[in-house]
């Protein structure tokens, strides 16, 4: 029998190690095949989106598996999708260390990671072997859809050429592509956000890439309310498929108890609940059906994904809250799901989306 990797006792065990210390024995333990499998999702969770099926619609954020090295395990905790990356055209240490702070005390992390990374060469490499058949000639592939999240260097950095080419690199080896415009931890990379420098960058992609996967934009909580809507245009207009809503938080709720609250970064988990949501709830009338919203930011109940659901999210992810618990939030968010989708009236998860009540 397989082992749980991060079972109650060793996520506990895992939380006495520094961050970074942590998450590399968890990720070497997933690549080793010490995670168990979930069993298979009820139709009930199943979602139909961006041209392909999910069996259910809790994914991993970005920035867990930075390097594309633990996807398959990851997707075998019963993930719904995961999404791999941050990904730069070429390796890069990141910012100095400490680096990550847990915020137990608020349900929350603070990182300021700088997107480290492998480089794309080595990251489309690791996504190839998934393709990889067995030597009986069985396709490997993955148990659910793959992303691939891209960002650029901090050095050196031409965004009208390294997301076109990024979004090349990638195209053949992932289910869809996320174009991150919104880490902190970048110096200038928000600026990105600005509907005329979106629409430029969706152009360079499109004409680059006529033939690609699913594209998605991922925003920042802190937009500016007023700029919302020219952004969610240039989206459309410029082809995109979907947004993921939303990225870390520069902001600072008055009532963080964690002594590492005033750390510089982005703020994760619990304290960006209210602003994500916020977010989702302006831009899902203005997408109108037309880009598939992805909710990110605070969900740590099957409650907080059926509110994203009813608020215009077609999927959510989580990442905070897979840290600070492990991957039995995973089980335990699907049942939570399913009895909130009862309590509501709602037989599927597709039921919510299209607002049909039994």
């Amino acid at each position: 029998m397989t082992v749980p990797l991060l079972a109650p006792i060793a996520t506990s065990l895992l939380q006495r190690f520094e961050p970074e210390t942590a998450h590399e024995i968890a990720i070497q333990s997933l690549t080793l095949g010490l995670g168990a499998a979930a069993p298979r999702d009820v139709p009930a969770l199943s979602v139909r989106t961006l041209g392909m099926r999910f069996p259910n619609p809790i994914g991993l954020a970005a920035g867990f598996d930075k390097d594309a090295r633990a996807v398959r395990a990851l997707t075998r905790l019963g993930f719904g999708f995961v999404e791999c990356g941050t990904v730069t055209p070429r390796p890069q240490p990141g910012n100095p260390t400490p680096r990550l702070f847990r915020l137990p005390e608020d349900g929350a992390i603070i990182n300021r990671m700088g997107f480290n990374g492998c480089g794309i060469d080595l990251f489309c490499k690791r996504l190839a072997r998934l393709h990889r058949p067995f030597p009986d000639g069985r396709p490997r592939g993955t148990q659910a859809p793959i992303g691939a999240n891209l960002g650029i260097n901090k050095v050196g950095a031409e965004p009208l050429k390294d997301y076109p080419e990024l979004v090349a690199r990638v195209s053949p080896y992932v289910n869809y592509i996320t174009i991150n415009l919104s880490s902190p931890n970048t110096p200038g990379l928000r600026d990105l956000q600005s509907a005329t420098t979106l629409r430029d960058i969706l152009a360079a992609i499109a004409t680059r890439n006529p033939s690609r996967p699913p594209l998605l934009v991922k925003l920042a909580p802190d937009l500016d309310h007023a700029a919302v809507p020219d952004i969610v245009a240039a989206a459309i207009e410029g082809g995109a498929n979907g947004l993921i809503l939303t990225n870390t938080t520069i902001s600072r709720p008055a009532d963080l108890r964690s002594p590492y609250a005033s750390e510089s970064g982005g703020l994760s988990g619990r304290p960006v609940a209210a602003l994500s949501k916020a977010l989702l709830e302006r831009v899902a009338p203005l997408a109108d059906n037309r880009l598939t919203l992805i909710s990110c930011g605070g969900i740590e109940t099957g409650r907080d994904i059926v509110e994203r659901l009813r608020a215009g999210a077609d999927l959510v992810q989580i990442y905070t809250s897979f840290v600070l618990q492990g991957p039995g939030i995973i089980a335990r968010l699907k049942k939570e799901l399913l009895t909130a989708m009862r309590e509501d009236g709602f037989e599927s998860v597709q039921d919510i989306k299209l607002g049909r009540k039994v």
